[in-house]
Protein backbone atom coordinates (compact mmCIF):
# COMPACT_ATOMS: atom_id res chain seq x y z
CA UNK A 1 0.00 0.00 0.00
CA UNK A 2 2.62 2.43 0.81
CA UNK A 3 4.92 1.50 -2.05
CA UNK A 4 1.85 2.40 -4.34
CA UNK A 5 1.42 5.45 -2.69
CA UNK A 6 4.50 6.53 -3.06
CA UNK A 7 4.88 5.70 -6.42
CA UNK A 8 1.45 7.67 -7.16
CA UNK A 9 2.54 10.39 -5.49
CA UNK A 10 5.90 10.21 -7.71
CA UNK A 11 4.38 9.90 -10.82
CA UNK A 12 2.57 13.32 -10.24
CA UNK A 13 5.49 14.93 -9.21
CA UNK A 14 7.10 14.69 -12.76
CA UNK A 15 3.64 15.10 -14.01
CA UNK A 16 4.10 18.69 -12.85
CA UNK A 17 7.30 18.79 -13.91
CA UNK A 18 5.92 18.51 -17.36
CA UNK A 19 3.23 20.55 -16.80
CA UNK A 20 5.44 23.16 -15.78
CA UNK A 21 7.55 23.32 -18.88
CA UNK A 22 4.22 23.84 -20.74
CA UNK A 23 3.09 21.42 -22.36
CA UNK A 24 0.71 22.16 -25.61
CA UNK A 25 -2.71 21.38 -24.49
CA UNK A 26 -5.78 20.15 -26.70
CA UNK A 27 -7.15 23.53 -26.80
CA UNK A 28 -4.19 25.05 -28.12
CA UNK A 29 -3.81 27.91 -25.35
CA UNK A 30 -1.53 27.64 -22.33
CA UNK A 31 -3.16 27.65 -18.93
CA UNK A 32 -0.60 30.51 -18.20
CA UNK A 33 -0.38 32.70 -20.33
CA UNK A 34 -3.28 34.44 -22.28
CA UNK A 35 -1.51 35.38 -25.50
CA UNK A 36 1.54 33.08 -26.45
CA UNK A 37 4.40 35.50 -27.35
CA UNK A 38 3.72 38.75 -25.35
CA UNK A 39 -0.14 40.27 -24.60
CA UNK A 40 0.68 43.29 -26.75
CA UNK A 41 0.79 40.97 -29.62
CA UNK A 42 -2.83 39.76 -29.47
CA UNK A 43 -3.91 43.80 -29.74
CA UNK A 44 -5.45 44.53 -33.56
CA UNK A 45 -3.78 47.88 -33.81
CA UNK A 46 -0.14 48.30 -34.44
CA UNK A 47 2.17 47.88 -32.29
CA UNK A 48 5.49 49.51 -32.13
CA UNK A 49 7.90 50.77 -29.28
CA UNK A 50 9.92 53.44 -30.86
CA UNK A 51 12.99 54.82 -28.94
CA UNK A 52 14.52 58.09 -29.97
CA UNK A 53 15.51 58.15 -33.54
CA UNK A 54 13.45 55.48 -34.72
CA UNK A 55 12.17 55.34 -38.20
CA UNK A 56 8.59 55.41 -39.21
CA UNK A 57 6.66 52.26 -40.44
CA UNK A 58 5.73 52.11 -43.25
CA UNK A 59 2.75 54.57 -44.65
CA UNK A 60 0.64 52.05 -46.72
CA UNK A 61 0.32 48.90 -44.68
CA UNK A 62 -2.97 46.93 -46.29
CA UNK A 63 -2.42 43.68 -44.39
CA UNK A 64 -5.04 42.37 -42.06
CA UNK A 65 -2.22 40.83 -39.88
CA UNK A 66 1.43 41.34 -40.73
CA UNK A 67 4.46 40.95 -38.02
CA UNK A 68 8.23 41.36 -38.15
CA UNK A 69 11.00 40.09 -36.23
CA UNK A 70 14.63 39.33 -35.31
CA UNK A 71 14.89 35.62 -36.28
CA UNK A 72 18.05 35.29 -34.19
CA UNK A 73 16.96 36.84 -30.87
CA UNK A 74 13.06 36.14 -31.54
CA UNK A 75 12.23 39.61 -30.71
CA UNK A 76 8.83 40.76 -32.43
CA UNK A 77 9.93 44.19 -33.52
CA UNK A 78 6.42 45.39 -34.45
CA UNK A 79 3.17 43.61 -35.57
CA UNK A 80 -0.61 44.33 -36.31
CA UNK A 81 -2.96 41.71 -34.58
CA UNK A 82 -0.04 38.82 -34.83
CA UNK A 83 -2.53 36.10 -33.72
CA UNK A 84 -5.67 37.10 -35.98
CA UNK A 85 -6.64 33.21 -37.83
CA UNK A 86 -6.76 33.39 -41.35
CA UNK A 87 -7.01 31.34 -44.31
CA UNK A 88 -2.98 30.77 -44.61
CA UNK A 89 -3.13 29.21 -48.20
CA UNK A 90 0.49 27.45 -49.43
CA UNK A 91 2.55 29.54 -47.08
CA UNK A 92 1.08 26.34 -44.54
CA UNK A 93 3.55 24.24 -46.63
CA UNK A 94 6.15 25.90 -44.20
CA UNK A 95 4.73 23.73 -41.63
CA UNK A 96 4.05 20.54 -44.29
CA UNK A 97 8.03 20.91 -44.37
CA UNK A 98 8.82 21.68 -41.09
CA UNK A 99 6.75 17.94 -40.53
CA UNK A 100 7.83 15.77 -43.36
CA UNK A 101 11.17 17.16 -44.61
CA UNK A 102 13.66 15.55 -42.13
CA UNK A 103 11.94 11.65 -42.54
CA UNK A 104 13.25 11.45 -45.80
CA UNK A 105 16.69 10.83 -47.69
CA UNK A 106 16.89 13.87 -50.09
CA UNK A 107 18.60 11.24 -52.38
CA UNK A 108 15.72 8.41 -51.75
CA UNK A 109 13.59 7.30 -55.33
CA UNK A 110 10.37 6.98 -54.98
CA UNK A 111 7.86 5.89 -57.97
CA UNK A 112 4.91 7.75 -57.93
CA UNK A 113 2.06 5.87 -58.11
CA UNK A 114 -1.53 6.94 -59.28
CA UNK A 115 -3.48 7.21 -56.18
CA UNK A 116 -1.10 9.50 -55.00
CA UNK A 117 -1.99 11.86 -57.43
CA UNK A 118 -5.60 11.53 -56.93
CA UNK A 119 -8.02 14.34 -55.17
CA UNK A 120 -6.07 17.36 -55.48
CA UNK A 121 -7.86 20.25 -54.81
CA UNK A 122 -9.51 22.07 -57.93
CA UNK A 123 -7.10 24.51 -59.39
CA UNK A 124 -4.09 23.42 -57.48
CA UNK A 125 -0.93 24.74 -58.61
CA UNK A 126 1.31 21.79 -60.09
CA UNK A 127 4.66 21.21 -60.87
CA UNK A 128 3.99 18.59 -63.04
CA UNK A 129 4.23 15.05 -61.22
CA UNK A 130 3.43 11.87 -63.58
CA UNK A 131 2.69 8.63 -62.66
CA UNK A 132 4.18 5.72 -62.64
CA UNK A 133 7.55 7.44 -62.83
CA UNK A 134 10.52 7.72 -59.99
CA UNK A 135 11.61 11.11 -58.73
CA UNK A 136 14.25 11.80 -56.11
CA UNK A 137 12.60 13.56 -52.82
CA UNK A 138 15.17 16.06 -53.40
CA UNK A 139 13.34 16.97 -56.29
CA UNK A 140 9.71 16.65 -55.16
CA UNK A 141 10.92 19.47 -52.41
CA UNK A 142 11.70 21.80 -55.24
CA UNK A 143 8.68 20.82 -56.96
CA UNK A 144 7.05 22.28 -53.75
CA UNK A 145 9.11 25.52 -52.85
CA UNK A 146 9.60 26.44 -55.99
CA UNK A 147 6.44 25.72 -57.90
CA UNK A 148 3.99 25.33 -54.77
CA UNK A 149 3.26 22.01 -56.46
CA UNK A 150 0.10 20.39 -54.23
CA UNK A 151 1.28 17.08 -56.58
CA UNK A 152 4.58 17.32 -54.67
CA UNK A 153 2.77 17.82 -51.60
CA UNK A 154 0.47 14.62 -52.44
CA UNK A 155 3.13 12.58 -53.42
CA UNK A 156 5.57 13.24 -50.32
CA UNK A 157 2.20 12.86 -47.67
CA UNK A 158 1.81 9.16 -49.01
CA UNK A 159 5.21 8.44 -48.36
CA UNK A 160 4.78 9.41 -45.12
CA UNK A 161 2.11 7.28 -44.68
CA UNK A 162 -1.23 9.11 -45.81
CA UNK A 163 -2.96 12.83 -46.26
CA UNK A 164 -4.70 12.33 -43.17
CA UNK A 165 -1.70 10.58 -40.99
CA UNK A 166 0.35 13.71 -42.65
CA UNK A 167 -2.06 16.53 -41.18
CA UNK A 168 -2.68 14.72 -37.77
CA UNK A 169 1.47 14.92 -37.89
CA UNK A 170 1.29 18.52 -38.88
CA UNK A 171 -1.24 19.62 -35.98
CA UNK A 172 1.11 17.89 -33.46
CA UNK A 173 3.65 19.87 -34.98
CA UNK A 174 2.63 23.48 -34.86
CA UNK A 175 1.46 22.68 -31.00
CA UNK A 176 5.14 21.82 -30.31
CA UNK A 177 5.94 24.62 -32.20
CA UNK A 178 3.46 26.46 -29.69
CA UNK A 179 1.90 27.91 -32.87
CA UNK A 180 -1.62 27.97 -31.27
CA UNK A 181 -3.58 29.64 -33.54
CA UNK A 182 -3.28 26.89 -36.32
CA UNK A 183 -5.70 24.60 -37.57
CA UNK A 184 -4.88 22.02 -39.87
CA UNK A 185 -6.73 20.01 -42.52
CA UNK A 186 -4.68 19.99 -45.59
CA UNK A 187 -1.09 19.33 -46.10
CA UNK A 188 -0.73 21.88 -48.54
CA UNK A 189 -2.61 24.77 -47.46
CA UNK A 190 -5.61 24.24 -50.14
CA UNK A 191 -8.76 26.24 -49.36
CA UNK A 192 -10.73 24.41 -46.81
CA UNK A 193 -13.15 25.84 -44.35
CA UNK A 194 -11.99 26.06 -41.10
CA UNK A 195 -8.08 25.77 -42.20
CA UNK A 196 -6.43 28.98 -40.74
CA UNK A 197 -3.00 30.11 -39.39
CA UNK A 198 -1.19 33.72 -38.23
CA UNK A 199 1.20 36.00 -39.20
CA UNK A 200 2.97 34.88 -35.75
CA UNK A 201 2.57 31.13 -36.30
CA UNK A 202 3.87 31.48 -40.03
CA UNK A 203 7.23 33.31 -38.59
CA UNK A 204 7.08 30.41 -36.63
CA UNK A 205 7.23 27.57 -39.05
CA UNK A 206 9.67 29.64 -41.11
CA UNK A 207 12.04 30.00 -37.99
CA UNK A 208 11.65 26.37 -37.40
CA UNK A 209 12.57 25.26 -41.04
CA UNK A 210 15.45 27.67 -41.42
CA UNK A 211 17.43 26.27 -39.11
CA UNK A 212 17.03 23.16 -41.00
CA UNK A 213 19.70 23.30 -44.05
CA UNK A 214 17.81 21.31 -46.68
CA UNK A 215 14.70 23.52 -45.93
CA UNK A 216 17.11 27.03 -46.58
CA UNK A 217 18.39 25.60 -49.53
CA UNK A 218 15.17 24.79 -51.25
CA UNK A 219 13.01 27.69 -50.42
CA UNK A 220 16.42 29.78 -51.67
CA UNK A 221 16.48 28.50 -54.99
CA UNK A 222 15.50 30.44 -57.83
CA UNK A 223 15.44 27.83 -60.71
CA UNK A 224 16.23 24.00 -61.18
CA UNK A 225 15.55 21.37 -63.49
CA UNK A 226 12.62 18.97 -62.66
CA UNK A 227 11.73 15.74 -64.57
CA UNK A 228 9.10 15.35 -66.68
CA UNK A 229 7.90 12.38 -68.52
CA UNK A 230 9.56 10.29 -71.18
CA UNK A 231 10.33 11.49 -74.47
CA UNK A 232 9.04 8.80 -77.15
CA UNK A 233 10.97 8.85 -79.64
CA UNK A 234 14.17 8.61 -77.78
CA UNK A 235 12.69 6.86 -74.45
CA UNK A 236 14.83 9.29 -72.15
CA UNK A 237 13.81 11.14 -69.17
CA UNK A 238 12.92 14.88 -70.66
CA UNK A 239 13.58 17.98 -68.13
CA UNK A 240 12.04 21.31 -67.48
CA UNK A 241 13.03 24.33 -65.74
CA UNK A 242 10.94 25.54 -62.93
CA UNK A 243 11.04 29.06 -61.05
CA UNK A 244 10.42 29.82 -57.79
CA UNK A 245 7.02 32.09 -57.65
CA UNK A 246 8.57 34.26 -55.05
CA UNK A 247 8.96 37.89 -56.58
CA UNK A 248 11.29 38.83 -54.18
CA UNK A 249 13.83 36.20 -54.29
CA UNK A 250 16.79 37.60 -55.99
CA UNK A 251 15.03 41.06 -56.27
CA UNK A 252 15.29 42.08 -52.44
CA UNK A 253 18.97 42.04 -50.97
CA UNK A 254 19.48 39.36 -49.04
CA UNK A 255 16.54 37.56 -49.05
CA UNK A 256 16.67 33.92 -48.89
CA UNK A 257 13.17 32.77 -49.05
CA UNK A 258 10.68 31.46 -47.49
CA UNK A 259 7.44 30.63 -48.91
CA UNK A 260 4.44 32.78 -50.23
CA UNK A 261 0.87 31.56 -51.59
CA UNK A 262 -2.42 32.68 -52.69
CA UNK A 263 -5.92 31.59 -52.97
CA UNK A 264 -8.89 33.19 -53.98
CA UNK A 265 -10.62 32.74 -50.48
CA UNK A 266 -6.98 33.51 -48.60
CA UNK A 267 -5.69 36.26 -50.66
CA UNK A 268 -1.76 36.72 -50.62
CA UNK A 269 0.18 35.53 -47.37
CA UNK A 270 3.83 35.82 -47.77
CA UNK A 271 6.61 34.97 -45.01
CA UNK A 272 10.29 35.98 -45.98
CA UNK A 273 13.45 36.41 -44.35
CA UNK A 274 16.61 38.50 -45.22
CA UNK A 275 19.87 38.80 -44.08
CA UNK A 276 21.94 42.31 -43.84
CA UNK A 277 24.58 42.75 -41.19
CA UNK A 278 25.21 39.96 -39.30
CA UNK A 279 21.25 39.78 -38.61
CA UNK A 280 18.32 37.99 -40.09
CA UNK A 281 14.74 39.20 -40.14
CA UNK A 282 11.31 37.50 -40.62
CA UNK A 283 8.53 39.24 -42.11
CA UNK A 284 4.62 37.39 -42.60
CA UNK A 285 1.72 39.94 -44.34
CA UNK A 286 -1.37 38.65 -44.44
CA UNK A 287 -4.55 39.11 -46.41
CA UNK A 288 -3.51 42.77 -48.27
CA UNK A 289 -6.09 44.90 -50.12
CA UNK A 290 -4.52 43.01 -53.76
CA UNK A 291 -2.08 40.45 -54.46
CA UNK A 292 0.69 42.36 -55.75
CA UNK A 293 1.27 44.67 -52.58
CA UNK A 294 1.85 41.50 -50.40
CA UNK A 295 5.28 41.58 -51.68
CA UNK A 296 5.74 45.67 -51.50
CA UNK A 297 4.55 45.34 -47.93
CA UNK A 298 6.79 42.89 -46.84
CA UNK A 299 9.91 44.47 -48.42
CA UNK A 300 8.95 47.90 -46.88
CA UNK A 301 8.39 46.08 -43.42
CA UNK A 302 11.89 44.40 -44.02
CA UNK A 303 13.67 47.52 -44.83
CA UNK A 304 11.82 49.08 -41.85
CA UNK A 305 13.16 46.57 -39.44
CA UNK A 306 16.75 46.88 -40.46
CA UNK A 307 16.79 50.05 -39.89
CA UNK A 308 14.68 49.77 -36.77
CA UNK A 309 16.95 47.68 -34.78
CA UNK A 310 18.39 48.74 -31.86
CA UNK A 311 15.73 51.46 -32.03
CA UNK A 312 12.64 50.18 -31.13
CA UNK A 313 11.70 47.90 -28.14
CA UNK A 314 10.70 44.78 -28.93
CA UNK A 315 6.46 44.39 -28.77
CA UNK A 316 6.72 40.88 -28.37
CA UNK A 317 8.68 37.64 -28.33
CA UNK A 318 8.94 34.27 -30.79
CA UNK A 319 8.35 31.02 -28.32
CA UNK A 320 10.93 28.68 -28.69
CA UNK A 321 10.29 24.92 -30.05
CA UNK A 322 9.11 22.53 -27.32
CA UNK A 323 10.20 19.53 -29.19
CA UNK A 324 13.50 18.20 -30.08
CA UNK A 325 15.00 18.79 -33.29
CA UNK A 326 13.92 15.59 -35.07
CA UNK A 327 17.43 13.99 -36.24
CA UNK A 328 17.88 13.62 -40.43
CA UNK A 329 18.20 10.69 -42.34
CA UNK A 330 21.07 9.88 -43.71
CA UNK A 331 22.59 12.08 -46.31
CA UNK A 332 20.51 14.92 -45.34
CA UNK A 333 22.59 18.46 -44.96
CA UNK A 334 23.63 19.38 -41.43
CA UNK A 335 20.69 21.44 -39.36
CA UNK A 336 21.37 25.30 -39.86
CA UNK A 337 21.01 27.13 -36.89
CA UNK A 338 19.89 30.34 -36.72
CA UNK A 339 22.42 32.20 -34.59
CA UNK A 340 21.46 35.31 -32.21
CA UNK A 341 22.80 38.32 -32.73
CA UNK A 342 23.52 39.73 -29.11
CA UNK A 343 21.12 37.35 -27.78
CA UNK A 344 19.37 37.84 -24.18
CA UNK A 345 17.71 35.45 -22.12
CA UNK A 346 14.50 36.58 -21.64
CA UNK A 347 11.07 36.40 -22.99
CA UNK A 348 8.50 33.78 -22.30
CA UNK A 349 10.65 30.81 -22.64
CA UNK A 350 11.85 29.33 -19.29
CA UNK A 351 14.74 31.30 -17.35
CA UNK A 352 17.47 30.34 -14.81
CA UNK A 353 14.80 31.57 -12.41
CA UNK A 354 11.96 29.40 -13.39
CA UNK A 355 13.99 26.31 -14.05
CA UNK A 356 15.89 26.64 -10.81
CA UNK A 357 11.43 26.68 -9.11
CA UNK A 358 10.75 23.62 -11.40
CA UNK A 359 13.58 21.79 -10.34
CA UNK A 360 13.25 22.43 -6.59
CA UNK A 361 9.25 22.09 -6.77
CA UNK A 362 9.62 18.70 -8.49
CA UNK A 363 12.29 17.36 -5.66
CA UNK A 364 10.68 18.98 -2.99
CA UNK A 365 7.27 17.28 -3.91
CA UNK A 366 9.65 13.48 -4.80
CA UNK A 367 10.82 13.96 -1.31
CA UNK A 368 7.41 14.39 0.05
CA UNK A 369 6.27 11.22 -1.88
CA UNK A 370 8.88 9.27 0.31
CA UNK A 371 8.13 10.82 3.92
CA UNK A 372 4.39 10.01 2.92
CA UNK A 373 5.43 6.15 2.30
CA UNK A 374 7.58 6.22 5.26
CA UNK A 375 4.54 7.38 7.42
CA UNK A 376 2.36 5.10 5.84
CA UNK A 377 4.80 2.04 6.88
CA UNK A 378 4.82 3.89 10.91
CA UNK A 379 1.21 4.22 10.89
CA UNK A 380 0.53 0.71 9.80
CA UNK A 381 2.12 -0.47 13.15
CA UNK A 382 0.50 1.10 15.64
CA UNK A 383 -2.74 -0.08 16.87
CA UNK A 384 -5.43 1.81 15.11
CA UNK A 385 -7.13 3.86 18.00
CA UNK A 386 -3.37 5.68 18.41
CA UNK A 387 -4.01 9.16 17.00
CA UNK A 388 -2.02 10.38 13.89
CA UNK A 389 1.66 12.42 14.29
CA UNK A 390 0.83 15.85 14.29
CA UNK A 391 1.91 17.92 11.69
CA UNK A 392 4.41 20.59 11.42
CA UNK A 393 3.44 23.75 10.72
CA UNK A 394 5.95 26.46 9.29
CA UNK A 395 7.07 29.03 11.49
CA UNK A 396 6.57 32.42 10.28
CA UNK A 397 9.32 33.57 8.14
CA UNK A 398 10.72 29.79 7.23
CA UNK A 399 11.63 29.23 3.46
CA UNK A 400 10.05 26.79 1.36
CA UNK A 401 13.38 24.81 0.49
CA UNK A 402 16.00 26.46 2.77
CA UNK A 403 14.98 26.88 6.24
CA UNK A 404 14.58 24.75 9.31
CA UNK A 405 11.58 25.00 10.13
CA UNK A 406 9.18 24.80 6.80
CA UNK A 407 10.03 21.23 5.47
CA UNK A 408 12.29 19.84 8.48
CA UNK A 409 15.32 17.88 8.99
CA UNK A 410 18.48 16.52 7.40
CA UNK A 411 16.74 15.01 5.02
CA UNK A 412 15.43 18.31 3.61
CA UNK A 413 19.19 19.03 3.52
CA UNK A 414 20.10 16.70 1.80
CA UNK A 415 17.43 17.81 -0.90
CA UNK A 416 18.30 21.04 -1.52
CA UNK A 417 21.65 20.09 -1.89
CA UNK A 418 20.83 17.74 -4.62
CA UNK A 419 18.34 19.57 -6.22
CA UNK A 420 21.17 22.95 -6.14
CA UNK A 421 23.26 20.19 -8.16
CA UNK A 422 20.55 19.62 -10.73
CA UNK A 423 20.07 23.46 -11.12
CA UNK A 424 24.00 23.73 -11.86
CA UNK A 425 23.89 20.61 -14.58
CA UNK A 426 20.87 21.88 -16.34
CA UNK A 427 22.74 25.14 -16.55
CA UNK A 428 26.09 24.38 -17.83
CA UNK A 429 24.22 22.74 -20.22
CA UNK A 430 22.58 25.50 -21.50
Amino acid sequence: MSQRVGRLAAVSAVSALVLAVGAPTASGQDSTTTVVGGERLGRPAVQVAPLAGAPALPSELTGRSWLVADAGTGEVLAARDAHLPLPPASTLKMLFADTVLPKFDRSLEHQVTAAELANLGVGSSLVGVKENLPYRVEDLWRGVFLSSGNDAVHVLAHMNGGVQQTVTEMQARALALQARDTRVLSPDGYDMDGQVSSAYDLTLFARAGLRNADFRSYCSTRTAPFPGGMDTVTGRRITFDIANTDRLLGKYPGLIGVKNGYTSKAGATFTGAAERGGRTLLVTVMHPETQGKVYDEAAGLLDWGFAAIGKVQPVGQLVEDTAPTPAGPTGSAPAAEVRPHAARDGGPGLGPAAWTAVLLGAALALWTARRTASRLRLASAVPAEAPPPPLAVPEAGATAAGGSTGVGGRGRSRLVRRARALVRSARAHR
